[in-house]
């Protein structure tokens, strides 16, 4: 029988399952941040983020906390269930492939500093030839992070022959690029070098002797009724995209489990390798294993495998000293402390049913509170405690003591939105830092102030003196007479959420322009104001980029500038030495108003978040020949012209089903732009419910009413440069419903979703 758990206020007592006392363990974790487990869970359930469950806590050798919560599946509804086996994605690459290699390292089968070539040959092709097995355990390689997805392939081969035609994007060891790749060569390394599949070895010289019986690739059909399933329909296939297109098995992800079984797992690893009188891995393994094993070391740090205690990098900021962890995309966490011989796994499917990850915070969440239940402190804590909210990237700079730009000569783009959570513009913070060389200043469209609706000329900033370089005159690229005496390039400007929205522009251009010019990036991050957690809207057409334009993107691409960046550098090629310095605190389901930051119009047209969120929308009609409000006070909760009929226009779309806002027929005067000074007849979009808001489904709806009753006068193709696809424009000139073309960029929209998933950071 399995232990439950009785937390009481004054000790934590484990017992068995028919009530009787074990005995209590020792130095007992603290109860009161464990009692908060399960109302923490029940939260995460209830706000739509997993159906359920699995959570997991060991301490000195015992399981202290082990309880299923909510539904394995919903649809007819299953319980969740302690013994429930889980798609553990990523924890794939630490419990199998890099245990499976550092056994083969012990042997002298492997060698961590040899290159991989050495054991596939025909792997030197394209500049691969000097990968080393540490810089692939360490995300080192220069890898891309995943297979190109064009052309189609399928199979096992398939792959090895994409690595094999594929060269790195960056010279090994320069930069940490989190790649599945880097796994599947290693899983391919101990096929050949083992003599074995990697399924074959794993389940030989890792699970059987660990015990882990319901641990394996591919699960049987006896474990079927136990299985989390991670899509409708799809029970026991890998969620991973490129590991079901190898057949299911890579030594990236593939792996699926038990919390039991990973909890024999840890507590192997506490226990230096050994389970009783079996030794899976020698004790200088687990050492050197968990060590930061990253290059000159360059940040974030990295163990073999595994996530350690970094001073830069998203959750490896927040690992107590000397512990380390994994995550999995579908909802998974693995997270050992041998300082407080502590454990914690996290099992949930949060990519159920659709196979989309949903927006939350469960797994640090519970990390956060067995870390606090070990009585460990969070080593950040104190650097953000006059913090609120969320931190920016530059306040986490500012309390990491600016030591990413110590003794740099350093250029900034940024503008008015610059600014720390206490309003401190970065520009002063970076003036002023200790070692930091603030040289020049660089501002995006609308100017250092975020005032000028016209192109802007470059001057001096009159706190600093410093000059300022415009890159929205006659040049939008930093030339190399503006980068010349500067080591790094720095980005800190507040996005709007949407495609069409230049910042992003002059940041691509920016990382190119340093790419030549051999300068380091670095991006501070902000939150993506309209949320993080949604993408609508078709892909650009990739023949359609401009300045507008940067990328083919969705119209509302769901992500913040520092994951932009990442994703640019890396689809691109630009090659810039790239860092991003995170958020704190951010949970990607935020509003800009959720935050705790001072909202700060991010140009002159968007005067407040709910013009924000009504942007994506609305502003897909502005390439054509009506008004979106521009010269108003209220610039995007207005459509309207001189030749609408703003009674039949109101009509019809209250009559039509979109989410989210009320029509009401309005008259207005612009006092600028389009028919400035003309009395323009339309409509007032009110914003009722902007979690429901479906904002370019909205503007396909206006675009299409406006083409079913003005069909004469109204111009539909200048829309195009910003609805961004032919498809769409022919299908709204066609007449067909705006859901039937929503429908129809959905296949483009969910590819995009699985080529972002790698550059995510929160």
């Amino acid at each position: 029988m399995k232990p439950l758990i009785l937390l009481t206020l004054g000790a934590l007592v484990v017992l068995s399952a028919a009530g009787g006392i074990l005995q209590p363990a020792a130095a007992a974790l603290l109860p009161e941040p464990l009692a908060a487990i399960g109302p923490a869970v029940a939260a995460a359930i209830a706000a739509g983020e997993t159906p359920g469950a699995v959570v997991v806590v060991g301490h000195e050798g015992r399981v202290v906390l082990r309880e299923a919560f909510g539904h394995r599946r919903l649809g007819p509804p299953q319980p969740m269930t302690t013994d429930a086996v889980f798609d553990v994605a990523s924890l794939t690459k630490v419990v199998a492939t890099t245990t499976a290699v550092l056994q083969l390292v012990e042997q002298g089968r492997l060698e961590l500093d040899a290159p991989a070539a050495r054991y596939w040959p025909e792997f030197q092709a394209r500049g691969k030839g000097q990968i080393t097995l540490r810089q692939l355990l360490t995300h080192y390689s220069g890898l891309r992070p995943g297979f190109l997805p064009k052309p189609a392939w399928s199979g096992h081969a398939a792959a090895l022959k994409k690595i094999l035609a594929d060269g790195p994007a960056h010279p090994p060891g320069s930069r940490f690029v989190y790649s599945d790749l880097n796994f599947t060569i290693l899983g391919e390394l101990v096929r050949r070098v083992s003599g074995e599949p990697l399924e074959v070895y794993c389940r030989r010289h890792i699970f059987e002797p660990l015990g882990m019986t319901d641990t394996t690739f591919k699960p049987p059909a006896s474990l079927r009724p136990r299985l989390a399933p991670t899509m409708e329909g799809s029970v026991g296939v890998v969620h991973d995209p490129d590991t079901r297109r190898m057949g299911g098995i890579s030594g990236a992800a593939g792996l699926f489990s038990t919390a039991d079984d990973l909890a024999a797992f840890a507590q192997m690893i506490l226990d230096q390798g050994r389970r009783e009188e079996t030794r899976i891995l020698g004790a200088a393994s687990i050492r050197e294993m968990v060590q930061p094993q990253s290059p000159d070391g360059r940040l974030p740090a990295r163990g073999l495998g595994w996530a350690v205690h970094s001073a830069s990098g998203n959750w490896s900021e927040l690992l107590p000293p000397g512990s380390f962890g994994h995550k999995g995309f579908t909802g998974t966490l693995l997270w050992i402390d041998p300082a407080t011989r502590s454990y914690l796994i996290v099992l949930s499917n949060r990519v159920y049913p659709d196979g989309e990850a949903r927006d939350g915070m469960l797994r640090d969440r519970l990390f956060s509170l067995v870390v606090q239940a070990t009585g460990r402190p969070d080593p950040e804590d104190a650097l953000f405690a006059a913090i609120p909210g969320v931190a920016t990237g530059i306040d986490v700079l500012t309390a990491r003591k600016f030591s990413a730009l110590a003794g740099k000569r350093v250029g900034l783009i940024t503008n008015h939105t610059g600014l720390d959570a206490a309003g401190r513009r970065t520009i002063d913070l970076l003036a002023k830092a200790p070692g930091v060389r603030l040289r020049a200043l660089f501002s995006p469209e609308h100017g250092l102030s975020g005032k000028a609706d016209w192109k802007v000329a470059s001057g001096r900033d009159a706190s600093t003196d410093l000059p300022v370089h415009s890159l929205y005159s006659g040049t939008k690229r930093p030339t190399p007479e503006m980068l010349k005496g500067l080591d790094v390039l720095v980005f800190d400007v507040q996005d709007a959420g949407a495609r069409f929205y230049t910042y992003m522009s002059t940041m691509g251009y920016a990382m190119e322009a340093a790419a030549k010019a051999g300068l380091r990036f670095v991006v501070l991050d902000r939150p993506n104001p309209i949320t993080a957690s949604r993408t609508e809207g078709p892909v650009l057409d990739p023949d359609l980029t401009s300045f507008t334009a940067y990328f083919p993107l969705p119209v509302r691409h769901g992500m913040t500038l520092g994951e932009l960046a990442q994703m640019f550098n890396a689809e691109k090629r630009i090659g810039v030495n790239l860092t991003v310095v995170p958020l704190r605190g951010y949970r990607r389901g935020m509003w800009f108003d959720q935050t705790g930051l001072a909202w700060v119009n991010p140009s002159p047209n968007l005067k407040s978040l709910t013009q924000a969120a009504l942007y994506p929308g609305v502003a897909l009609c502005e390439g054509s020949n009506v008004s979106v409000g521009r010269g108003t006070a209220t610039p995007f909760e207005l459509l309207g012209a001189p030749w609408i009929d703003s009674e039949q226009l109101t009509a019809f779309l209250q009559s039509r089903p979109i989410p989210g806002v009320h029509f009401e027929p309005a008259r207005f005067t612009p006092a600028a732009n389009l028919f400035k000074n003309e009395e323009c007849r339309g409509v007032r979009i009110e914003l009722k419910d902007r979690d429901a808001l479906e904002p370019v489904l909205l503007g396909i709806e206006l675009l299409s009413a406006l083409q079913r009753f003005y069909s004469g006068i109204f111009k539909l193709d200048p829309a195009l440069y910003l609805v961004g696809s032919r498809a769409v424009i022919r299908a709204i000139a066609a007449g067909e419903p705006p859901e039937a073309i929503a429908a129809a960029w959905q296949p483009q929209l969910e590819e995009f979703r699985r080529k972002s998933r790698p550059y995510l950071l929160y």
